[in-house]
Order: C-alpha cells, then sequence, then structure tokens
C-alpha cells in the first residue's frame, strides 16, 4: 500500500484535508551562515494565572538558529523541567496540564542551566508573551534583560485566515498537530509554525513575528476619566489597571506609533472635554508584556 499516494490523492479530491503529527525535527534549513542569530521559543506550566501569587511548575527553553530573513536552521538547547510551587497543584490545572503533585514533588529548575541557555539568545519568544514573561521575570532576572517577542500577538492570524490564535489551531490549520498543554511540546510546536510561511500572504511566520515585535508602540493611561466614560473607552480597546502593581489605578490602551496623536486628541475631545497632560509610556520589544511597565 502506497500511502503517500492515497494522502496525495485525498488531499487532491478538495474534499478532505490530511492533519500530520509533528515528528522530531532537528532543523529546517541546512548551510546556516556564521552571522546566524540564536532564538529561544519557551513555554511555562503555573498553578495559576496571577504572577506573585501563583507558581511556575514546569519551564521548558527550546533554543534554535535563525536569521532575520526568517529562516530557521537547526534546533539547540533543551530543557524541560518542573518546580515543586510548595502547595498542592490546584485540580483544574491538573487536568488542563497533566502535572501532578507526584511529578513536582522536590524538583527545581536549574537557575544556572537557564542561565546558560537564555545568556545568548537575541530574542525570546513565547505564546502569549504577556503571561509567560511575567511569571518568569519574578523567577530568573535575566528575562529582564532580553528583546521578547509573542507568536500570538506579533502575527496577525485573523488577517491571514485563521480565526482564533491558540496554538493547538493554528496547527491546525497549518496542517499538523501535537500534544498540547506540555510546554516541551508547545515549544517544539511553536519553532515549527514559526518555520512555516504564513496561509495567505505566503511571507515568513518567523520574519512577520521580528519585523512586528522590533515595532514601537505607546502606552497611554487615561487617568482621572470621567466615571461614566468607562464603558466608551472599554469599548475602545482600553484595559483596567487596579493599581495595586504600582502602576496608575486607571484605563489604559497601547497603540502604535502612528496612532498615538489621534488617541490623545480622542482622550482630549471625547473624555476630558479638554487637553490634559497624559501619562504616555513608550514599548519596545526589551519591555513589552513585562510586569515592569
Amino acid at each position: 500500500m502506497d500511502i503517500q499516494k492515497i494522502i496525495k490523492d485525498i488531499e487532491e479530491s478538495g474534499d478532505y484535508r490530511i492533519v500530520r503529527r509533528l515528528k522530531e525535527v532537528s532543523g529546517y534549513h541546512e548551510n546556516a551562515p556564521s552571522e546566524r542569530l540564536i532564538g529561544l521559543f519557551l513555554d511555562v506550566e503555573t498553578t495559576g494565572l496571577t504572577p506573585g501569587v501563583d507558581k511556575i511548575i514546569e519551564l521548558a527553553l527550546v533554543s534554535f538558529e535563525f536569521l532575520s530573513d526568517g529562516r530557521i536552521f537547526k534546533i539547540l538547547d533543551r530543557l524541560d523541567e518542573f518546580e515543586d510551587p510548595g502547595f498542592p497543584i490546584p485540580e483544574g490545572i491538573v487536568k488542563l496540564t497533566g502535572i501532578t503533585d507526584e511529578m513536582v514533588h522536590g524538583k527545581h529548575i536549574d537557575v544556572d542551566t537557564v542561565n546558560r541557555i537564555v545568556e545568548s539568545a537575541s530574542v525570546v519568544i513565547a505564546h502569549n508573551a504577556n503571561f509567560d514573561r511575567q511569571f518568569l521575570e519574578s523567577s530568573f532576572p535575566i528575562f529582564e534583560k532580553k528583546a521578547w517577542a509573542c507568536s500570538m500577538k506579533d502575527i496577525p492570524w485573523r488577517e491571514e485566515g485563521v480565526e482564533s490564535s491558540k496554538l493547538e489551531y493554528i496547527a491546525y490549520k497549518l496542517g499538523f498537530f501535537f500534544d498540547g498543554h506540555r510546554a516541551i511540546n508547545d515549544c517544539l510546536a511553536g519553532i515549527h509554525v514559526l518555520s512555516m510561511p504564513l496561509p495567505s500572504s505566503n511571507e515568513s511566520a518567523l520574519k512577520t513575528l521580528l519585523d512586528n515585535a522590533r515595532k514601537k508602540e505607546y502606552r497611554i493611561w487615561a487617568e482621572g476619566s470621567p466615571f461614566d466614560s468607562k464603558d466608551i473607552l472599554k469599548a475602545r480597546g482600553y484595559r483596567w489597571n487596579a493599581g495595586d502593581n504600582g502602576k496608575p489605578k486607571a484605563w489604559f490602551v497601547d497603540v502604535p506609533s502612528e496612532s498615538m496623536k489621534d488617541e490623545i486628541g480622542f482622550l482630549h475631545s471625547e473624555i476630558y472635554n479638554q487637553e490634559v497632560e497624559l501619562r504616555v509610556d513608550l514599548l519596545n520589544a526589551f519591555n513589552r508584556f513585562s510586569g515592569r511597565i
């Protein structure tokens, strides 16, 4: 039986799609030039969603060689270690991740190994970096010094015809599947996604991510905005900060450089009805997604 011919015939019929299991990959392109860069894809599993309260229970790192044109070469170092949080893992997290108290008991992530792998990376990538970065910076200060990118936010998945930015769904749309919700599998799947052309534009996924991660954004704080403007701000994409993290108790929004002037004008005319001095923070790859800003 020629399984490849059967698959080809099925796919060419137009009535079916074949989704393949992600196999072990050691690299994607050969003959890497000497000036190649090192990227790092990571994922954490935690006891919950709140940095500073919940704890990391698993950390996976996978480093790889790449060029800024989006080509990925060899897969390099891997780390996948458990961490005992010091209290029972919530039942919902056990069901989601498959990680039990017995698996993490007495385990600790080796800080020296993490530092060694992270140190050489030009960029750190996570699928939902806003989550991972805040957890990691509190435990491993080396992550504060690194440029970060997000394979969820820095690739316009909806514009590419991918309706959900969940990693498992993206993989399905790109023709493969993997065993999700374990950190090392998510890392390898994330790198595989970045190695592929995007489905609509046919642009390199990694190059698109890098180009967007380099762009500057601005965080505009609507401090002291009238209470009855909250629905307008929320509808416009503003988020609420409760003020218990050292930052203003206020609504805020992140906008690209070219939109900052118009957004400030909107606040002056539609929210405050006058010109007021607003706090504006610069966001770039070195502080975006961090709990420090």
